[in-house]
């Protein structure tokens, strides 16, 4: 059977791109804002363009932080993409407004450092050799890009041997920046896999795959 996908519908991000992007792998796909759906779903995909503010503002008028952290903690899958991933992050900073984001991971997304901004256009990924997120593809694989902010440190430990350590993606531009983080359930891309052609394919497929 094929899985069930909800892509988050919060007033934010490339949803019909998305939705396509992700039925290409195979799956059911609903584009949809509705909580008990997005509870419900094999996968919740949280697309995100613009600013963490209003993107943040957005997910709170449709109870997207509660969708996701009661996902999460009952061990369900959550694929945030761009600024879908920015506002997992404990906060957000953006032309000196401070916003909370949903605090699944600590540290600040703020200003890329960088002779060029925004970084547009395609850049590889230096990935762990074990996610399953970048299974089967090459080190220098590229994805699409489009962003001015970003994460520039990476704050989460892991002192357990039990518990598996995030495995985190960077990219360089100017300065590196965190482009990926597989956490258990929770996986995330700055870039944008809708847009990254066979690569951003393959990446969805694997998340299926997990789902």
């Amino acid at each position: 059977m094929s899985k069930n996908v909800v892509v988050l519908d919060y007033g934010s991000g490339n949803l019909r791109s998305a939705q396509r992007a992700v039925e290409r792998t195979g799956a059911d796909v609903t584009v949809t804002s509705n909580f008990q759906e997005a509870m419900n779903a094999d996968g919740l995909l949280v697309p995100g363009v613009g600013a963490f503010e209003a993107c943040m503002r957005g997910l709170k008028a449709v109870r997207g932080e509660q969708i996701i952290g009661r996902r999460l903690a009952g061990g369900r899958p959550v694929l945030g993409i761009c600024v879908g991933m920015q506002i997992l992050f404990e906060r957000g900073v953006e032309h000196g407004v401070e916003t909370e984001g949903c605090d699944e991971w600590p540290g600040v997304v703020e200003p890329l450092e960088a002779p060029v901004v925004p970084h547009m256009g395609w850049n590889t990924v230096d990935a762990p050799e074990d996610t399953r997120m970048f299974a089967g593809m090459d080190a220098d694989t590229r994805f699409y890009f489009v962003h001015s902010y970003g994460v520039r440190h990476w704050l989460l430990e892991t002192h357990s041997e039990k518990i598996r350590a995030p495995r985190v993606a960077w990219t360089t531009h100017g300065q590196p920046f965190v482009a990926a983080v597989e956490n258990g359930p929770l996986w995330a891309t700055q870039f944008h896999p809708e847009k990254s052609g066979d690569a951003g394919a393959a990446l969805l497929t694997n998340w299926v795959d997990t789902l």
